[in-house]
């Protein structure tokens, strides 16, 4: 099974490979960078696995430039608010 194919599990990926970039001394601006060219290579090479990835790659087929990097990090937010609970 892929870790894609579950929004929690791919949720729980994201949030440790963040909390693997912060350990590893990454800023806030280089994991936002990240964040958004993870985005754009899903969104442009990876089919959506559940519905949610669906609606994250339709947004990010529409969205110019600056609405990807806003949903970049929304996605870094999520997921450490996630790791926070």
């Amino acid at each position: 099974m892929s870790v894609l194919d579950n929004w929690d599990q791919w949720k729980g990926f994201l949030g440790d490979r963040l909390n693997h970039a912060e350990h590893e001394g990454m800023d806030q601006s280089a994991i936002s960078q990240l964040a958004y060219e993870i985005g754009d290579y899903l969104a442009q090479e990876v089919e959506a696995k559940n519905p949610q990835e669906r609606v994250l790659a339709d947004l990010w087929k529409v969205a110019s430039p600056e609405e990807q990097h806003a949903i970049a990090n929304m996605m870094v937010k999520l997921v450490q608010n996630d790791g926070s609970h």
